[in-house]
């Protein structure tokens, strides 16, 4: 029996209520439950969010020649829901970009709005890309680093890596200051890419970094480079380091490092020729370091400058006895024949006058066992160990600058010291930094006194001995009185106890001696020719005189001589 057609009637509009109370409910939570939700989603599909890099601060000499500049570059990017051809566009790419078309393909149909596929191309190579019309291939404005010296100044300046964040050197330690802020860009588009009418769009402008001005000198920078180079090579050494300063501020005009490298193609570098030595690597100084056990022992009044001492050619500490580098008699000496002839059994004497605590304190107050405060990234402390865990034979091997290690910078700053009249200042990479046209100077964080003024003033004239007519000769210069020390320090074993059969040769001075005006440090590494006064002595002399006649400097009357008994 069929349903009365008024039953009927009401059955389907029942059935049609429930279908639109369905709908309605459904629209209900699209719009209203779920309405946050899709909307990002749609949001998604038409917002694109892009990175505006910031423009990298540029980093000058102390005479504001560039060092390390940001030039227009393009970054190319694409949006993988717009490429039509992945394979085709990938091949068509290739050539240009000289990428590996893998690499290409599998960027380009990636689950993703936004994939780079080069970062900091130069315009030329951009406009090519542009050329090709590829749906989904985008630019962005990129700056890229470059170092217009190349090789110039490399490990002091470091480099950046592709996303322009410091890596190294100077770009590292800076990087806050110099990256500025990165800005971002919000636009609109539909699905073929095309900026809506009206449609949302948002630009925060990327603000650009501060520049740094540092106390490099392009020039002497480059002569010392250049120098050390020959120097490595007319040896046969495995390599070196120089370090000119000038000693009443701190400031360092050159620190050349051998072998060197280009920040410009930093990724075909050796690691290990990215290393700043100079403040990363340390080294036993030798000889170089006698100069501290005789301001010690003049500053503390244990050693008369006119008392003889009787130096035998060899001397026992401990279970160990000590030697001169070349056999002599026994034979009276003053101080200053002890430094000028580099006498390892007279400096030995006068440091156990002094004592080990003492000669510690000293050590420490010349800047061993700690940073430099010159913040470089990687700087080593160096390696002093406390004096009541010294060896019995550490009296004899210290005093000697052996059974310490230092970086080149420490050593450098010692010298700078003596020839600041006893003050040491700490030393410094960075002026500062430019602010509206001016250079907003950074002060040293260390400006202390370790000797008296006549203490730096002694010890001064028994350094220019040691070059009128000592260990030092090779270090002279016509019109000028040179003050300085060889080194020539046996190299310890890799992970075992002793020395090897290789030396660091070095030769550490200042000029004109009457009035200081540069500290130059030239370190040999390995060199065949052994002896600092032969391998780094000449080196000292070529970079010393090019950096006086560069900065003017007066030739200066010699100071007084002191006393001495082996050369009358």
């Amino acid at each position: 029996m069929k349903p009365p057609p008024g039953a009927r009637v009401v059955a389907l509009f029942g059935l049609m209520a429930l279908a639109l109370a369905a709908v309605a409910t459904r629209l209900v939570l699209l719009q209203v439950r779920d309405a946050a939700t899709y909307e990002a989603l749609a949001a998604e599909q038409r917002v694109r969010r892009i990175a505006l890099p910031a423009e990298r601060g540029t980093i000058y000499d102390r005479s504001m020649h560039e060092l390390a500049l940001s030039l227009p570059a393009k970054a190319v990017y694409a949006d993988p829901a717009l490429v039509s051809d992945p394979v085709g566009s990938a091949d068509r790419l290739t050539e240009v970009l000289g990428l590996r078309p893998a690499e290409l393909r599998e960027a380009l149909t990636a689950p993703s709005r936004f994939e780079y596929l080069a970062r900091a191309v130069d315009l030329s190579v951009a406009n090519r890309v542009r050329s090709l019309n590829l749906p989904g291939i985008g630019f962005i404005d990129e700056p890229k680093r470059t170092y217009p010296g190349d090789s110039l100044a490399a490990q002091v300046l470091g480099f950046v890596g592709v996303d322009g964040a410091g890596l190294a050197g100077l770009e590292l330690q800076w990087n806050d200051v110099l990256a500025g802020r990165p800005g971002r860009m919000l636009v609109e588009q539909d699905p073929d890419g095309q900026s809506i009418p009206q449609g949302r769009l948002e630009v925060e402008q990327p603000r650009r970094g501060r520049d740094l001005v540092l106390t490099i000198d392009k020039d002497v920078q480059y002569f010392a480079e250049r120098a050390l180079a020959r120097a490595v090579q007319r040896n046969g050494a495995l390599g070196g380091t120089v370090i000119v300063m000038e000693p009443s501020t701190g400031d360092v005009l050159a620190m050349a490092t051998n072998p060197g490298f280009d920040p410009n193609a930093f990724t075909e570098a050796e690691a290990s020729a990215t290393r700043n030595r100079g403040v990363t690597d340390v080294y036993e100084p030798g000889s170089v370091n006698k100069v501290i056990t005789a301001s010690a022992a003049l500053e503390e009044g244990v050693i008369g400058i006119r008392e003889r001492l009787w130096v035998p050619p060899r001397y026992q500490v401990g279970d160990a006895v000590f030697g001169e580098a070349h056999p002599r008699p026994t034979m009276a000496m003053t101080l200053t024949d002890v430094i000028a002839e580099s006498s390892n059994v007279g400096t030995i004497m006068t440091a156990e006058r002094l004592g080990s605590e003492r000669l510690d304190a000293y050590l420490r107050d010349f800047g061993f066992g700690v940073e430099t405060g010159i913040r470089f990234p990687g700087e080593s402390d160096g390696i002093l160990m406390p004096e009541e865990e010294w060896w019995t034979t550490s009296m004899g091997t210290i005093p000697l600058g052996q059974g310490i290690a230092v970086t080149p910078l420490q050593m450098a700053s010692v010298y700078a010291t003596v020839a600041s009249d006893g003050v040491r200042v700490a030393p410094r990479l960075v002026r500062g930094t430019l602010e509206d046209g001016e250079v907003r100077e950074r002060e040293p964080e260390v400006h202390e006194r370790v000797v008296s003024t006549r203490t730096a003033s002694l010890v001064t004239r028994m350094l220019a001995e040691a070059v009128s007519s000592g260990t030092g000769t090779e270090a002279q210069l016509p019109g000028y009185w040179v003050a300085g020390k060889t080194g020539t320090a046996r190299k310890p074993l890799e992970g075992a106890l002793g020395y090897s059969d290789e030396y660091v040769a070095s030769f550490i001075g200042f000029a004109p001696a009457r009035d200081p005006a540069v500290v130059v440090a030239a370190i040999i590494d390995e060199p065949d020719t052994v002896y600092g006064g032969v391998a780094a002595a000449p080196l000292f002399r070529e970079v010393m005189g090019f950096a006086l006649a560069h900065l003017r400097v007066p030739t200066a009357e010699p100071p007084d001589p002191l006393p001495s008994l082996v050369r009358g």
